[in-house]
């Protein structure tokens, strides 16, 4: 049934929505001759994709697997090019937008999925800052390192009580690890970019083994 006036958005819906200003704005900057800028509003696109895929995946494999199989990999390398072919970046992105606006019209009229899909998505949509640190870090940008390790680490007070739940030597050493990043990153003028990697990477992977975990039990609840 589609959501009503009335009727608040489930988090599917809004989580999902959520992506859809980066590709407008991957699409204005494209329109505009502003290369740089498309680049940087796709890249978070690409990381909010991430937290949001897995209802995309489930509600439809064919249209999941062309936008990001199809039109988000053929965007990426076009955007990584040295001099792409503008008219033809500008009509795959105006067709990854409608293609996307198709699977927000998807979303909203499916009935709700069991919630272990929402903690998942939950747990993903988090987990995507933390992505963002590591790769930043390797290109030398400390600001933005710093920004993406922030955002992860104010969005983590959502999800904590779920990751404890499902495992307390994960969540003791996910929280241990974040106290030693705030050290290394945030309280350094000049972090030690090997150190803080290492340290992220010791985040990430019980909280990946986390998320593989709930995947399993949202796949344990489909017919």
């Amino acid at each position: 049934m589609a959501e009503t006036s009335s009727t608040p958005e489930r988090f599917e819906v809004s989580a999902v929505k959520a992506a859809r200003p980066f590709l407008v704005d991957t699409l204005t900057a494209i329109q505009q001759g502003n290369l740089a800028r498309a680049k940087a509003a796709f890249e978070a696109y690409d990381s909010a994709w991430n937290g949001i895929e897995v209802y995309i995946n489930v509600r439809s494999r064919a249209l999941y697997q062309v936008l990001e199989l199809e039109l988000q990999a053929k965007i990426s390398k076009a955007l990584d090019a040295p001099r792409p072919d503008l008219a033809t970046l500008l009509s795959d992105v105006q067709m990854m937008l409608a293609k996307y606006d198709e699977a927000i019209d998807i979303v909203t009229k499916a009935p709700p999925l069991n919630p272990i899909y929402d903690e998942l998505a939950r747990l993903r949509i988090v987990r995507a800052h933390l992505r963002e640190v590591n790769p930043a870090l390797k290109a030398g940008n400390i600001t933005k390192a710093r920004k993406s390790f922030e955002a992860f680490n104010d969005q983590w007070f959502d999800i904590e009580d779920f990751v404890r739940a499902q495992s307390l030597d994960a969540y003791v050493t996910i929280e241990r690890t974040m106290l030693a990043v705030e050290d290394a990153l945030l309280m350094t003028e000049k972090p030690d970019v090997e150190q803080v990697m290492a340290l992220v990477t010791a985040i990430m992977t019980p909280y990946n083994a986390i998320v593989g975990e709930v995947q399993r039990q949202a796949r344990a609840t489909r017919p």
